[in-house]
């Protein structure tokens, strides 16, 4: 069950998440690529760990672009797997 992460952890999340934005009740990152073909293949590689946590960011794919947020809306905002489906992104990018 995920928990809903209070102000101040979200805030100390986000501090070991810097390229994440907290907008709203959801964190958010854009990510660039030379193409729209490497873009396409991020997103693939993130669906695996998102499917497996049975979690689904949402992805915006734009060319070169792909703009992904996260919130648990069941919960009504961020929550620990949000923070940890985030962490799991940035490893897939820094490949």
């Amino acid at each position: 069950m995920a928990t809903l992460l209070a102000p101040a952890d979200l805030a100390a999340a986000l501090t070991r998440l810097p390229q994440w934005a907290q907008v709203g009740a959801q964190i958010t990152r854009t990510f660039q690529f030379a193409g729209f073909p490497d873009s396409i293949a991020f997103v693939t590689r993130v669906a695996f760990p998102a499917e497996a946590m049975d979690h689904h960011p949402d992805l915006d794919i734009r060319y070169n672009r792909v703009v992904v947020t996260l919130s648990t809306h069941s919960m009504g905002g961020v929550t620990d797997l949000d923070v940890t489906l985030a962490e799991r992104i940035d490893a897939i990018a820094a490949r």
